[in-house]
């Protein structure tokens, strides 16, 4: 991708210009990041294994009709994408209380929510994510109400669907965070979900064990994150189950 201009670099990805008008090639780095990069590592692979679980997933949800960005994996670390202008508010769909909630609100690490909670941060690293309202949204312009329900209406779906596909894998949805984008054809304009759904924007734990198969791994120095991502790749029915030479990094099914 050296040959083709960069136009954005972000903490786990950077997006080149794409092959024909109105693309982007989205590349998947091996950067380990938390606390708005505050805690920083490069961990062989994890940009392979994010790349081929977000492939999949965006596929799924494609086939059931939630509107994307994405439109095909180009290679191990690199996917087609639309261009679209994103919006700058980060969507968070919890149904188990974990992480950030269950600190503000002393909720105990692990307690189902009554229903599922959507939850908006406005997306400035600078100002580490702050949680904002709808009031916010609207009053500063960065979505209309109409697009603020239009994101909540797919975050919903999405979560209904994700949350089924990993019960049948043995794993809870405990809690994710999306993005979306103004996606511009012709005289149109529609919200369609962008970025990434992997094991570094999702907490998915063990249905058994509450295991954490997630980038939690990281956050709290737990180690094993490639380990654990490897897990949820093998469950979703991507890496293969024969086993890897040492070092030679993950082994993806075509």
């Amino acid at each position: 991708m050296s040959r083709r201009r960069r136009v954005y670099e972000g903490k786990a990805k950077i997006l080149y210009e794409g092959p024909e008008p109105g693309t982007l090639v989205q590349h998947f780095k091996d950067d380990a990041t938390a606390f708005n990069n505050k805690k920083h590592d490069t961990i062989d692979g994890k940009g392979v294994l994010n790349n081929r679980i977000s492939e999949y997933l965006f596929t799924r949800l494609n086939d059931i009709g939630i509107p994307t960005h994405f439109v095909r994996r180009l290679n191990m670390r690199e996917q087609l994408i639309r261009e679209v202008e994103i919006v700058p508010v980060e969507v968070v769909v919890r149904n188990v209380a974990a992480g950030s909630l269950s600190t503000r609100l002393g909720i105990d690490e692990g307690t189902p929510l009554p229903r599922s909670i959507i939850e908006f941060c406005y997306k400035s690293d600078e100002l580490n994510d702050p949680l904002v309202s709808e009031e916010h949204i609207t009053a500063f312009g960065w979505a209309t109400p109409q697009e603020i329900d239009d994101m909540m209406a797919l975050a919903l779906r999405i979560n209904d669907f994700l949350t089924g596909l990993f019960l049948g894998i043995g794993i809870r949805l405990v809690d994710f965070k999306i993005e979306f984008g103004r996606l511009y054809e012709n005289d149109m304009m529609r919200i369609v979900l962008a970025d990434e759904i992997s094991p570094d924007s999702c907490r998915l734990w063990d249905i058994k064990t509450d295991d954490k198969l997630d980038k939690d791994r990281f956050r709290r120095d737990m180690g094993g994150l490639m380990d654990a991502y490897r897990e949820v790749a093998r469950r979703l029915g991507i890496l293969m189950e024969n086993d890897r030479p040492e070092g030679s990094g993950p082994v993806l099914v075509k």
